[in-house]
């Protein structure tokens, strides 16, 4: 079985600054958008994505249709 990743307690800024940059401030995107983008730093995408929500990275509505980087 291999090695499970997890997300680091505290994430590094560095760490931070590396997954926000591939997110334009200029667009919205969707939830597969950001996932795929994610993916590519990281096998758990939905638990980072949710992350950069609380951290208040990243924005999305109520209803999960679209995300917005903030920062």
């Amino acid at each position: 079985m291999p090695e499970q990743q997890t997300l680091p307690p505290q994430p590094s800024v560095r760490r931070t600054d590396q997954v926000t940059a591939l997110f334009s401030r200029d667009r919205s995107y969707t939830e597969r958008e950001v996932n795929e983008a994610l993916l590519t730093v990281h096998e758990d995408c939905s638990a980072l994505r949710r992350h950069l929500v609380f951290a208040g990275l990243l924005v999305r509505p109520r209803d999960g249709s679209s995300y917005r980087r903030v920062r």
